[in-house]
Formats: structure tokens, C-alpha cells, sequence
């Protein structure tokens, strides 16, 4: 049997309409269901990843958090560049202040100091010098050595009277010029009298005699 033009036409719309509903009905809500579920997925995940990091990283970051160390302050005076007060961590090494403080000088009695022993907070360390009388050399160790006392004393007080510039050199306060004014004066002057008339001394006010009034004798 032979179709005619119109029949075919027809067919043709019919199979065209299937198609459509098709498509309609069975593609499009398989696609439609895919992409539904690739969304609910990446919102459940995505969130549990970030909080699962933030949570993560914050007891990292509290757990290497740094304390900060606790500082102790010293006095370095003696035979060192730039005597005067440091400060440094708690636990630190007397050779560690000694650094800090310029470094020993060409004259420096390291002998005289226990570099390894650790820094008190307020101690007085003091670098004592090559050629000072030994018992000032004795007093620098033990003042280095962990005590936290104040000016160091040594056993035998030092005559200004008698006293060479290098061991008035060794004294609490007094340096190499300081030393020279001192014999300079007492062989203008004369001996002195009593350990007061060291202030005579261009440049010894109360402070430096303070520091020294225990260390000398006449």
C-alpha cells in the first residue's frame, strides 16, 4: 500500500511529538536529578573541609605559640669595651653578658670569671684585669660567678698611698686615666690623709668613692 504525501506527513508529526515528550520526560529529569546531587555533595563537603582545617590549625597554632622569656637584668663593669647594664633572657651565661656589654678588652683577667655560670637578675659581674692585686681579682670571680651582691670588695683594701696605677686601675670605678690623676695628685699633694681626700681627685665625686670607699685604705 502506498502512503500518500499527507499520511506521510502525519507519521512524521507523530514521531516528532513522541521525541519531544520523550526528552521531556526521561532525559531532562535524569539530568536534572545528576546535577542536583553533585550539589548537595559539594555542599556537604566543602564546609566539613574548611571547618575540619580551621579546626585543625588552631591547636597548631596554640600548641607553637612562643613564651616570651623572662629577662634578667645585669651590671658588666670592669675590663670590658662598654661596661654599663644589659639585659638578657633568663638562663642566659655570664659570657653572654659579657658579650653584650663589648666584649672582654685587651687587659681582661678571664681567668678571674666562670663564663659558663648562668646570669641572676640585679647581679654585678666584673671583668677584673690582668696585673690587678689578686684579691681584687677574687672578688671579680665571686661576684661573677651567680651571686646577685652589689659592689665587690676585695680581702686586702688597696693603700692609694702606695698603690701603683695599675692596681688603682683595678679599682670599683676607676680607669686608666682616673688612676694617673690619682698619683699625679699625692705627688703634688703629698700622701693622703684619710680615704675621703680621694675626692680631691679631678673626676672622683661620691658616686666613684662609694664604689671604692671599701676596697682602699691609707
Amino acid at each position: 500500500m502506498q502512503l500518500s504525501r499527507r499520511h506521510i506527513l502525519a507519521y512524521l508529526a507523530v514521531a516528532a511529538v513522541v521525541v519531544a515528550v520523550g526528552v521531556r520526560y526521561l532525559v531532562l529529569p535524569r539530568a536534572s536529578g545528576s546535577g542536583g546531587g553533585d550539589g548537595i555533595a559539594l555542599g556537604a563537603v566543602l564546609p566539613s573541609a574548611a571547618a575540619s582545617a580551621t579546626l585543625g590549625a588552631s591547636p597548631a597554632a596554640a600548641g607553637t605559640a612562643p613564651s616570651p622569656a623572662a629577662d634578667v637584668v645585669v651590671y658588666v663593669t670592669g675590663a670590658v669595651r662598654t661596661p654599663g647594664i644589659v639585659r638578657l633572657p633568663e638562663g642566659a651565661r655570664v659570657a653572654e653578658a659579657v658579650e653584650l656589654a663589648g666584649g672582654a678588652t685587651s687587659k681582661a683577667q678571664l681567668d678571674g670569671v666562670n663564663l659558663a655560670a648562668k646570669v641572676a637578675d640585679g647581679q654585678q659581674i666584673v671583668v677584673p684585669k690582668r696585673g690587678a692585686a689578686p684579691a681584687a681579682a677574687s672578688g671579680a670571680a665571686t661576684a661573677a660567678t651567680g651571686g646577685s651582691s652589689g659592689t665587690s670588695a676585695p680581702a686586702a683594701p688597696v693603700n692609694i698611698n702606695t698603690a701603683t696605677v695599675e692596681q688603682l686601675d683595678a679599682l670599683q670605678g676607676v680607669g686608666p686615666a682616673t688612676a694617673q690623676k690619682i698619683v699625679d695628685y699625692r705627688t703634688k699633694n703629698g700622701p693622703f690623709k684619710r680615704i675621703d681626700d680621694i675626692k680631691n681627685v679631678s673626676g672622683i665625686g661620691d658616686a666613684k668613692f662609694a664604689a671604692m670607699k671599701d676596697s682602699i685604705a691609707v
